[in-house]
C-alpha cells in the first residue's frame, strides 16, 4: 500500500505527543495499566490526523487502480476516462471526474463520522 510508512509517523509523532500531555500522566499516577493508558487514553486522541487522512485518500486509491488498469490493459474505468480525454469526449470525462469527487466527499463523510465515534471530543450539533 502506497503511503503506509507517511501514515505510520504521523501516527507515530501523534502518540508521542499525546503521551506527553497532562492527562496520561494523570492516568499513569492513578496507577492504571501502560496498555489501559495507551490504548483507551491516548490512541483514541492520536488517531484524529489519521483518520481525516484515510479520508480523503478514497479517491487517490481509485485514481491510483485506474493508471494500474491503463498499464496493464484491464478492462476498467481507467481507460475508458483515458480515451474520453484523448478523444477529448467531455461528458463522459467530466461524469468519471464527477464521480471521483463525489467519493471525496463520501471519504470525508465517513472520516466525520469515525472520528465523532472514535473521540469523544468531538460531536456534531
Amino acid at each position: 500500500i502506497n503511503g503506509t510508512a507517511s501514515l505510520m509517523r504521523i501516527m507515530r509523532g501523534n502518540l508521542l505527543d499525546v503521551l506527553g500531555q497532562p492527562f496520561v500522566q494523570t492516568a499513569r499516577a492513578k496507577g492504571l495499566k501502560e496498555i489501559v493508558v495507551v490504548g483507551k487514553h491516548a490512541v483514541r486522541i492520536a488517531i484524529n490526523p489519521l483518520i481525516s487522512i484515510l479520508g480523503m485518500s478514497l479517491p487517490g486509491i481509485l485514481s491510483g487502480s485506474a493508471i494500474v488498469s491503463i498499464v496493464l490493459g484491464l478492462p476498467t474505468v481507467g481507460p475508458i476516462l483515458l480515451r474520453s480525454l484523448l478523444n477529448e469526449d467531455i461528458y463522459l470525462a467530466g461524469t468519471l471526474i464527477m464521480m471521483l469527487s463525489l467519493l471525496l466527499v463520501i471519504g470525508n463523510l465517513l472520516a466525520d463520522i469515525a472520528l465523532a465515534w472514535v473521540d469523544p471530543r468531538i460531536r456534531y450539533e
